[in-house]
């Protein structure tokens, strides 16, 4: 019997015992195709030599230090090479230990600095429906998935929601996509001035949304209107990408491709590349200066923040990142899995959208493709595919509630940038093979 807490207690899972490349292996001898690196965790696959090396070494010389007294040459060169890629404006990193801790702290630094310049009044963030940054209380709270929330909202301080930019639901018949575009980022400013614009401390949104929605990507010009609509009310623009960041979308920072820079952003996941747990939330010189030229304190911390191992990953991961030429192949080999994905399903009755950027792409499954009308929630389409594609190999993430959190389905697509085109194809392939069987 074991003694572990699982996510789901009536679940029986396998053993992991190794992993290689872009497969992961049971105790029993079971391959898995790793399709979705876990939660697009996995960018550099399996056994990376050169991130274990990193680890050992780093191991053989400093294991711990608090960052109450002591900081560190892992951290400190971590921190110099994110910011040397970072989008403009950006100059301060803090280095936590995963996502849902890098949103917890981008929430309590946007109040605390509207405290350091004399802006108390400021107590609100505004979010978009159907989107999830974290299951801490707070990164709960203004994330927009009611099936996550529902059992905590009498317990969270909530954001107030506007509509997603999800334009295979939302765009009308006869707009284009700059309009819609333009039409849901003006959702933004209604609600500022419902709200009172000087009692908002931010808005919080994910550039190309993961989990609750299936890789669905702003529309061109979308984000560079939210941004004008921040600074045009003074409140602070903060992009979540513990998903989308870190060249999964084929540039390091996935608000890259939109063209505009956040006042504070959220990275992870493929941060540590799931080596180590790490997490980093990075802000402006304006925010840091401003609580440097206050109180001099963040009134924030976890134990294991910056801590030496994990950031000696995340340096390595990076630079393999950057340098090594990774985000660049996470591009390329995106355009891949995008024309295999078409290949396999552009004319699927039951795929109503394929959708994503790099190596971040979800499909959209519908009861019929013409009307857009989901599958109902009791046909468990995607519950039914998760335990299809485990059992012939791939894992992958198909999530339900696509729509409104009770409706829809859909299956995220994240593998390691290190695939290979014959790997792609697999991937693919199993995939169709499972939905066949689903769908039977």
């Amino acid at each position: 019997m074991s003694h572990v807490f699982p996510r789901h207690t009536k679940a029986n899972l396998p053993t992991a015992v190794r992993g290689s490349g872009v497969y992961l292996y049971d105790k029993d001898g079971n391959s898995y195709l790793d399709g979705s690196g876990g939660a697009a965790v996995s960018c550099l696959g399996h056994g990376d030599p050169d991130v274990i090396a990193s680890i050992k070494s780093q191991l053989d010389s400093l294991e711990f230090a608090h960052t109450g007294f002591l900081t560190s040459e892992p951290a400190e060169r971590l921190a110099d090479r994110l910011i040397a890629h970072a989008p403009a404006g950006i100059d301060r990193v803090y280095l936590v230990s995963g996502g849902s801790e890098a949103v917890e702290a981008a929430l309590k630094l946007a109040r605390q600095y509207f405290l350091e310049i004399g802006q108390p009044q400021r107590t609100k963030f505004i979010a978009r429906r159907q989107s999830y940054h974290g299951n801490t209380l707070g990164a709960l709270g203004t994330g927009g998935n009611m099936w996550r929330r529902e059992p905590f909202d009498p317990v969270m301080v909530s954001a107030s929601h506007i509509a997603p930019c999800y334009a295979y639901r939302g765009q009308q018949e006869g707009e284009s996509l700059h309009d819609y575009g333009q039409r849901v980022a003006n959702e933004l400013e209604t609600e500022l001035l419902r709200l009172g614009p000087d009692t908002v401390i931010g808005f919080l949104a994910e550039p190309v949304v993961g989990a609750t929605a299936g890789a669905v990507p702003s529309v061109e010009g979308y984000l560079k209107r939210i941004r004008e609509i921040c600074d045009k009310y003074g409140i602070l623009l903060i992009l979540d990408e513990v998903m989308c960041g870190m060249g999964r979308t084929g540039k390091l920072f996935a608000c890259e491709t939109d063209g505009i820079s956040p006042d504070i952003v959220t990275i992870a996941k493929g941060l540590g590349a799931g080596y180590q747990p790490i997490g980093a939330m990075l802000c402006t010189a304006t925010i840091y200066d401003a609580i440097e030229a206050g109180s001099g304190f963040f009134q924030h911390g976890h134990t294991y923040l910056g801590h030496p191992v994990a950031c000696a990953a995340a340096d390595t991961v990076v630079s393999k990142l950057t340098e090594g030429g990774l985000t660049a192949r996470a591009a390329e080999m995106g355009n891949y899995l995008n024309d295999a994905l078409h290949n396999a399903f552009g004319q699927h009755p039951h795929v109503g959208d394929i959708r994503g950027r790099g190596m971040f792409r979800g499909l959209e499954f519908v009861a019929d493709r013409h009307s857009k009308t989901p599958f109902s929630p009791d046909k468990q389409v995607a519950k039914r595919l998760k335990a299809a594609t485990f059992q012939n190999g791939l894992i992958c993430y198909p999530m339900s509630g696509t729509i409104d959190g009770q409706n829809g389905d859909h299956v995220l697509l994240a593998p390691p940038f290190i695939s290979s085109e014959a790997e792609i194809d697999a991937l693919v392939s199993i995939l169709s093979t499972s939905l066949e069987e689903v769908l039977a």
